[in-house]
């Protein structure tokens, strides 16, 4: 039961959040991209702060060393950034304003022409890592409470979406076509479950450990909320913008405590 839970949740969050992006990309959603962050931001914060750090500390390990585990998670997500391997290890400048590079359907990316191929892989591969890591963390989730595990993939589907976004508008330019890059992203995304069946397998054998993994999969959405999807929030807006991202971050904040209530009730 579990193990069908987690592959269901696994490939929901990997695959949901390709064709979630594809639509935002391409469909009507393009113009609330904006507001799209901020909510999955919100979601990001309260998943870790209201779910899963409450989980790991109301275990019997001290809550020293899960700060520590906190503050270690932070800095590794940080130092795999900037080895660009989390988010994507393409030459594609710096990695932090791609998630926006959709914006500009003709592909002025800011980097040059010649590594478009090399670039649309490197995507994959980076992808394809990340959803690996992504799909142990939903596993540990699941192991530890049902509920906890289906709010943890909705916030991995949602931190996953921005990026996927700036995947599509990369590929799309080296590929070609909207369909070849869905299908290459997606194909990524479905790595995600194969994650997730290791997590099984892992987990069982180290639950001891699972508030640390629950720490992590904090760590790594923190990380992500405050280090990629705040800064593109952060540009000088007029009050009625500024107050539109705030609404929104609180809509993913309260959508996540709405769904924590409703699961707790089933």
């Amino acid at each position: 039961m579990i193990f069908l839970a987690i592959l269901f949740g696994t490939l929901t969050a990997g695959i949901g959040s390709v064709w979630v992006a594809a639509w935002l990309s391409f469909g009507v959603m393009s113009r609330y991209t904006q507001h799209m962050l901020s909510l999955a931001a919100g979601a990001l914060l309260a998943t870790s702060f209201m779910h899963l750090l409450p989980e790991a500390f109301a275990s019997t390990v001290s809550p020293h060393d899960l700060f520590l585990t906190l503050l270690v998670g932070l800095v590794f997500f940080f130092l795999l950034d900037k080895a660009e391997l989390w988010h994507h290890g393409h030459e594609h400048g710096g990695g932090h304003e791609h998630a926006h590079d959709h914006e500009d359907h003709h592909g002025h990316h800011g980097h040059s022409h010649h590594d478009h191929a090399a670039g649309g892989w490197a995507v994959l591969a980076g992808d394809s890592v990340h959803c690996f890591g992504d799909g142990i963390l939903i596993a540990s989730a699941f192991m530890a409470d049902i509920r906890l595990g289906a709010m943890a993939a909705l916030a991995v589907m949602a931190h996953e979406v921005p990026h996927h976004m700036g995947d599509l508008a990369v590929l799309r330019q080296a590929q070609g076509t909207r369909k070849a890059a869905v299908l290459k992203v997606s194909l990524a995304g479905a790595v995600t479950a194969l994650g997730g069946a290791l997590g099984y397998v892992l987990v069982e054998s180290l639950r001891p450990a699972l508030p640390f993994f629950l720490v992590m999969a904090s760590s790594s959405f923190v990380y992500v909320a405050l280090a990629d999807l705040i800064p593109q929030l952060q540009k000088r807006l007029s009050a009625r913008e500024t107050a539109a991202q705030i609404l929104w971050l609180a809509i993913g904040m309260g959508s996540v405590s709405l769904v924590g209530g409703w699961m707790h009730g089933l």
